[in-house]
């Protein structure tokens, strides 16, 4: 009776401590979301999971390029995801033949290969702050994002992490490309 009752004992304190490295690890390291919607396409698609790094941003800052998942309050709080295009301390312009300026000069992409057209708020020159970012859907005419006054330029405290990989549909499973 007594080995039974260690024996139980066991099994739940390896229950308690598998419960609490998994709810750490989930607070900290790593964590699932949902694309929802079309912003990102043609890289992200509605209704793809990610795991996201919440971990990386506490060592290094975010890169241009990488998509970014914060939250965002629009009819109760939900989760965007963009890509990272203006960095702390640039001026971002985009004109009226859909280019994107950083600094005053053309910014070389692989996303968004659309032309944008309407450039919001970056019409005129967007200076970002020491932590703020610009960020952007690669479905540039279908984006609400950094353009739009309502999102505005993210600040690095707001950041949940870098989206890292995608793990459905297992067909597209896989690194998600940042460069």
């Amino acid at each position: 009776m007594k080995r039974q009752f260690k024996e139980i004992l066991n099994i739940i304190l390896y229950l308690v401590i598998i419960l609490v490295v998994t709810i750490l690890f989930i607070r900290f390291v790593m964590q699932r979301t949902d694309v929802s919607g079309g912003s990102m396409l043609p890289t992200l698609s509605d209704g793809d999971s990610l795991f996201v790094d919440k971990l990386s941003y506490r060592f290094k800052s975010p890169e241009r390029f990488d998509i970014v998942v914060f939250p965002f309050e629009l009819d109760g709080e939900t989760f965007f995801i963009k890509r990272v295009i203006g960095l702390p301390g640039e001026t971002v312009q985009i004109t009226d033949d859909g280019r994107i300026w950083i600094n005053g000069e053309v910014l070389e992409e692989y996303y968004g290969m659309e032309v944008i057209k309407s450039p919001g708020r970056a019409s005129d020159p967007v200076v970002l702050g020491a932590d703020e970012y610009f960020v952007m859907g690669d479905n540039r005419n279908n984006s609400m994002d950094s353009r739009d006054p309502i999102v505005g330029n993210v600040h690095k405290r707001d950041l949940i992490g870098k989206a890292w990989i995608r793990i459905w549909p297992f067909e597209s499973f896989g690194i998600l490309k940042h460069q």
